[in-house]
């Protein structure tokens, strides 16, 4: 009886070591899922400051260089070939990483440019619209200066909110709605004009067409991303390659329609400077830049590293050429940095 007895005090003992084995190797596999788990956190994070700098980086120079490439207050150049070797640039800048990516991984259901029409056939909406738009920018500059058009073109705030929520389903905080107000009215009042019995700076036409662009862009932008995030496994530049080339083929019409005699008796460069050029690399880097955003990030990011660029190029355009920082300028600018806090503090509650 006694032997029985030690015998099992033995086994119960031999159990101890092996429980205590066990919750350390599930204490081990914890721990390293958490910080395997961590680790991709901060890689998400980083890619995603990495893409919104850039982006914000791009934007506030995109205004300048598109003044700039002026001459004498005019376009020498043929807007519709500039907007048309944009969106080809994209397109070559997204095959090249594919192929960097086929040689590294190989060719996967996942990045393989051979898909189907029903996945390919909601790309030419977008791109018209960003047709429309991408125009519409070189127009308004008849009416406005580089920093009045970054202002104007934080009037999508407003729209992409609404359609953020009605298109993508996705609810906003009361605080997030309220950072758009703000930073709608932070946009206004840096467009007040004390200096002449206008109210504003930017004529009524300016007004029109800013909003027109403002409509679009927010459609175009949401629309993107329900697009971009339909399918997340699928490569970014295999989605990428397909708005663009759709991009090219309505830019392709608007050459033909608006500006066939100029381009076939001057030629398809004629007018086109260092600076043209520059231009059209920024609009292409931005353009990448914008979907990586949406892939990695959301439309609303997009939206608010556009807000920053706008007091970017107001500080740039005070050397270049000579832009007066007004107190209605400065107000406004404080609205707007005071909106983009409170839409982080509404990120962080929702």
């Amino acid at each position: 009886m006694e032997y029985r007895k030690i015998k099992d005090e033995d086994k119960e003992g031999d159990v101890i070591p092996s429980d205590v084995e066990g919750l350390q190797s599930k204490s081990l596999s914890g721990t390293v899922a958490a910080f395997g788990g961590s680790s991709r956190e901060q890689n998400k994070w980083k890619r995603k400051t990495i893409v919104t700098i850039a982006l914000t980086i791009l934007t506030s120079s995109q205004a300048i260089l598109i003044v700039w490439s002026k001459r004498a207050g005019k376009y020498e150049y043929s807007v519709t070939t500039a907007n048309f070797l944009v969106e080809a640039l994209k397109c070559a800048f997204s095959l090249a990483a594919l192929s960097r990516i086929w040689s590294n991984d190989g060719i996967t259901d996942d990045n393989r440019l051979s898909t189907t029409w029903d996945e390919v056939s909601v790309y030419p909406i977008p791109a018209a619209l960003y047709l429309i738009k991408n125009l519409l920018q070189y127009y308004i500059f008849a009416y406005v200066d580089a920093p009045g058009y970054q202002i104007l073109k934080n009037l999508n705030i407003i729209s992409t909110g609404v359609l953020y929520r009605i298109i993508l389903k996705r609810k906003l905080s009361e605080i997030q709605w309220a950072a758009f107000i703000l930073l709608g009215a932070g946009c206004t009042t840096a467009q007040l004009n004390p200096s002449s019995d206008h109210v504003l700076q930017t004529p009524f036409h300016g007004w029109m067409m800013a909003i027109v662009m403002a409509l679009l862009s927010g459609f175009a932008g949401v629309y993107t991303e329900a697009i971009i995030k339909k399918r997340p496994s699928r490569n970014i530049n295999v989605q990428n390659f397909w708005l663009y080339i759709f991009g090219m083929g309505f830019n392709a019409i608007a050459i033909i329609i608006q500006d066939f005699d100029a381009v076939a008796n001057k030629g398809f460069f004629h007018g086109y400077s260092l600076i043209t050029a520059l231009m059209i690399l920024n609009h292409a880097l931005s353009g990448i830049a914008v979907s990586m955003v949406m892939k990695y990030a959301d439309n609303i990011v997009k939206v608010y590293s556009t807000s920053v660029a706008m007091l970017l190029t107001a500080v740039v355009s005070v050397f270049l050429f000579g832009f007066h920082l007004s107190l209605a300028f400065f107000l406004g600018s404080i609205v707007v940095s005071v909106s983009v806090y409170m839409h982080s503090i509404g990120k962080i509650q929702r």
